[in-house]
């Protein structure tokens, strides 16, 4: 078998050479403890390829003699997965593929700088690698840096979320507070003008002077026993004790002994009205002192001109004597029922 001693490489067998525009390769087989690791895209080692020119001036072969020939056709050019197939087959361990060899090393480049073996001064010889986006690396770790970014993007909107979530039922409950707080107000003051109304009405209302009592002797009803001839008021059944209310809101402008009166109270009316109580037994209020509706002014008794206990009421539109108008009139003008 003949070989280049130039080269130190062996030739089995090399094809006839071929037409210019068909730029065939020559396969060229590695002998075991050769030099050269390294195939070309044909299946050539590093120093074969170099080796090229030279083995292109051989003569042709003997065709007979050509193996590969017989099985592939000599006119079909051997690439590097034939090559690979026919070592395996003849039980050689085929040499690794160039992605094979760029991904191993740019892994290997990978692991040491991620350790820190290789700094600042590894990096001119790294410069001849194979850049890391040829190994697959760069399009995994951009796509776990995109899952993160989703991840985290997704975190923060959930987070957005909740904030946004709490923050509709913190408005939620605050409108519900203010809500409730404007209806307790509101039932509040209809509560309050309620009241104020009925206040109202009562302060204006009028009652009759003995609660549950009758007129005993009418209003200008005659004889001896009243000085001018003729009743001034009307008179009241009552016990001695009984409470005696003021018909309805005043003034005290006069309290004390009255004469044929006895004890007496002087009420001027809101209204500017005034009413007498006499024969009272006992006073309970004082001049200048306000009085409302049914507010008890003393105890009924016979005090002064009198045959028994009873209470003496007046309508008057002056506090003096003889102003008198009639008392029961006046009181159903004012709603009061007798």
């Amino acid at each position: 078998m003949p070989r280049l001693a130039s080269s130190g490489l062996s030739v089995r067998h090399c094809a006839a050479p071929a037409a210019p525009d068909s730029h065939r390769r020559v396969p060229v087989r590695r002998e075991p403890g050769e030099p050269g690791t390294h195939r070309s895209p044909w299946g050539e080692s590093d120093a074969r390829a170099a080796a090229r020119g030279s083995v292109g001036d051989l003569p042709a072969p003997n065709p007979s003699a050509n193996p590969v020939g017989e099985k592939e056709g000599k006119d079909q050019p051997l690439h590097g997965v034939h090559l690979r197939h026919r070592e395996a087959s003849r039980g050689e361990a085929p040499s690794p593929s160039r992605f094979e060899r760029t991904t191993a090393r740019a892994a290997g480049v990978a692991a040491l700088t991620a350790t820190g073996v290789i700094g600042t001064l590894a990096a001119p010889a790294l410069a001849a690698e194979p850049a890391v986006e040829q190994t697959g690396l760069i399009p995994v770790v951009s796509v776990e840096n995109s899952i993160a970014d989703q991840i985290d993007a997704q975190a923060a909107a959930q987070e957005q979320a909740a904030k946004e979530a709490a923050a509709r039922k913190k408005a939620a409950e605050e409108a519900a507070r203010k809500k409730a707080a404007a209806k307790a107000k509101k039932e509040r003051e209809a509560k309050e003008r309620a009241a104020r109304e009925a206040e109202r009405k009562r302060l204006l209302s009028y009652v009759a002077p003995i609660s549950g009592s009758y007129v005993s002797t009418g209003y200008k009803t005659g004889g001896a026993l009243w000085s001018s001839g003729s009743h001034t008021g009307v008179d009241f059944h009552a016990a001695s004790g009984t409470s005696v209310h003021s018909v309805a809101s005043g003034t005290v402008v006069e309290t004390g002994w009255g004469g044929s009166y006895g004890n007496q109270v002087v009420i001027k009316m809101n209204d500017g009205t005034y009413t007498q109580y006499g024969h009272m037994s006992s006073i309970a209020v004082s001049v200048g002192q306000t009085v409302t509706p049914g507010q008890q002014i003393g105890l009924s008794g016979a005090t002064g001109n009198v045959t028994g206990p009873h209470l003496h009421f007046e309508a008057r539109t002056t506090q003096e004597y003889g102003s008198d108008i009639d008392p029961v009139a006046y009181l159903r003008s004012h709603g009061v029922n007798l």
